[in-house]
């Protein structure tokens, strides 16, 4: 083709008619190809512009991806999880490079370490993620990670705050979970494990007791060495998928749902390092685990106070239930705690109100309720008797 093309420009600087069907016969070429090429064909495209099914989604997937610490793999469950048809990822991640979208890595090299059954647990926390919900409304949250090292079978958990209450309650959860207590736990040099004395690293009390109660050992990560925590470090990666939902969810039990979704789809997706999921090595690791002490043991870490903050309806969360406290509190963190099957709620010391524990989702109280009507309803004469009916009804409509 080289040479019908170099002859055809001699031909052309020469200003001679060519004969198109001697060329053909010389070069063993259809007359009419010879002719197209003399007439400024170039042939076709090295490169098709072909059109993709995930065109129509560009500027969405562009703007999902320009999430800061936001991954493709994220973005394409995002998609995934809406329903919308969107091929696999392979082709997806293809499309994401063929348009300049994907976003910049880092590579760090890293040893492997691995870990017999049951042995070894890691837990780390995804700290202060910044998303916005669709009404507009600003949520920090911290994911509670746990992995299992053999199995790498994981357990998320969305927390407001990261105090030492919040971790005892997030590692009795994952027990509960996995049924049962590894031999032992890697930490990072997290306030709420280890105290700092004179540059000198040492466990907290609180948290050793914690340990002797539950029969596991605490190890912590050498500082600066993040790798060796290099499993739950991986991990933490997949809770970087809610950031594709940044102004798609509705609230906190949207988040909550989101993270289990997540949670669920890791542990039955196939992981890289075993080739399986970590679900099916987790059949067999789960026998290796030492079982949970008794429940007086761990309803004495549960009873102890929470924080809960008030939203927007004047309730806080409690347990997956919502209950009323008075509306003055609004958006102020409140201190709770269980004494005799009761919810006593603290504002600081002070005690705001008391609710009985209950299987509903919305629990108000009616002087409550009552406070929240006198500032939509003009007219009050009949106030206590509308607030009276709505309770009636809003417990109806829950019961279904």
């Amino acid at each position: 083709m080289i040479n019908i093309i170099a002859q055809l420009n001699i031909i052309k600087a020469m200003e001679i008619k060519p004969n198109f069907s001697e060329l053909a016969r010389e070069y063993g070429m259809d007359r009419r190809t010879i002719k197209k090429y003399y007439e400024g064909y170039e042939g076709k495209p090295k490169n098709k512009n072909k059109s993709s099914r995930l065109d129509k989604f560009y500027d969405e997937i562009k703007m999902k991806l320009e999430i800061k610490g936001v991954t493709v793999k994220g973005v394409y469950e995002y998609f995934l999880n809406k329903g919308y048809e969107i091929g696999t990822y392979s082709n997806f991640n293809k499309y994401v490079k063929r348009k300049g979208l994907k976003p910049a890595k880092k590579i760090k090299a890293h040893p492997r370490f691995e870990t017999p059954e049951g042995e070894q647990a890691q837990v780390d926390w995804k700290e202060d993620i910044k998303l916005i919900s669709k009404y507009g409304e600003e949520f920090i949250i911290n994911v509670f990670n746990f992995k299992l090292g053999y199995s790498r079978y994981t357990y998320f958990e969305l927390r407001e705050n990261k105090t030492q209450q919040d971790l005892f309650e997030c590692l009795i959860n994952a027990f509960k979970a996995i049924g049962g207590v590894p031999k032992r736990i890697l930490f990072d040099n997290m306030k709420t494990v280890v105290d700092i004395e004179n540059g000198r690293r040492r466990i907290n009390n609180k948290m050793k007791a914690f340990a002797d109660d539950f029969n596991f050992k605490i190890e912590l990560c050498k500082p600066r060495h993040s790798f060796t925590k290099g499993k739950v470090e991986a991990s933490n990666k997949f809770v970087d998928w809610i950031l594709a939902y940044n102004g798609d969810f509705e609230d906190e039990k949207d988040l909550k749902n989101i993270i289990k979704e997540i949670n669920k789809k890791i542990n039955s997706s196939v992981n890289q390092a075993i080739s399986v999921p970590p679900i099916l090595l987790f059949q067999k690791e789960k026998e290796y685990l030492s079982p949970l002490p008794n429940s007086s043991i761990i309803e004495h870490y549960l009873d102890l106070e929470q924080k809960a903050k008030v939203l927007k309806d004047s309730t806080i969360y409690y347990k997956g239930n919502k209950y009323s406290v008075p509306k003055k509190y609004l958006g102020k963190t409140l201190n709770l705690k269980l004494i005799d099957y009761k919810l006593h709620i603290y504002f600081n010391t002070e005690l705001i109100c008391v609710h009985k524990l209950s299987n509903k989702k919305i629990n108000y109280l009616p002087e409550h309720y009552i406070e929240i009507l006198e500032d939509i309803i003009k007219n009050q004469d009949n106030l206590e008797q509308i607030c009276n009916d709505n309770l009636n009804q809003l417990d109806k409509l829950l019961s279904y």
